[in-house]
């Protein structure tokens, strides 16, 4: 089941990168997130991490692996909703195709 479902992802991703609409939700995702001050949020936390662990002491990855999942929870729900259905229809649209 999970080779059938990465199979239906990494399909899902081709088509979206071919079609243009991966790009479009990128970018759609950076404006909202900007509206959200997304972005002003994790780089403050960044610093605190790299403060608390002292720049000597933390890698590129370590960092990243500490942020990953505050920078998830911070995504507003009414965002992931927005992407979400723009994914949806795009489903939609391509099964009447």
């Amino acid at each position: 089941m999970v080779d059938k479902n990465a199979q239906i992802r990494a399909t899902l991703n081709a088509k979206l990168i071919e079609s243009g609409e991966r790009e479009q939700m990128k970018q759609l995702l950076r404006q909202r997130l900007m509206e959200y001050e997304w972005r002003d949020q994790m780089k403050a936390y960044c610093k605190d991490i790299v403060k608390q662990k002292d720049l000597e002491n933390i890698t590129v990855d370590q960092l990243i692996q500490e942020i990953t999942p505050k920078g998830r929870a911070l995504v507003p729900d009414s965002i992931k909703k927005e992407m979400l259905n723009r994914l949806q229809q795009y489903l939609v649209k391509q099964e009447k195709l």
